[in-house]
């Protein structure tokens, strides 16, 4: 069972709100977007930047780069910058038009 299914969050007005539905394909798409997004940000911070110390060579890159992807990810599902929020209702204006 889904512990996040019927749970609530905060939304950007400050008012409580059920998660997102993630099976709408927009929403998918939106949250995949913010998730990718996140990623580069959080390897333009340093995140996913080898150290020396571990020397770990090119599978130390490749799996550094999927642990920043993950972490990109579940940032977005924990509700993220709000970028996949406004995404979605760009997209879902947009279908309506």
């Amino acid at each position: 069972m889904d512990i996040h299914q019927n749970s609530t969050r905060p939304s950007g007005t400050g008012t409580v709100g059920t998660l997102p539905n993630a099976e709408d394909p927009a929403r998918k798409a939106a949250m995949d977007l913010e998730s990718a997004f996140l990623a580069e940000m959080l390897k333009a911070a340093g995140l996913g930047k080898a150290r020396d110390s571990f020397g770990g060579g090119a599978g130390e890159d490749h799996f550094t780069s999927f642990l920043v992807e993950a972490q990109a990810k579940q940032m977005t599902k924990a509700g993220g910058i709000g970028l996949a929020e406004s995404l979605y209702h760009a997209l879902k204006d947009a279908q309506n038009d």
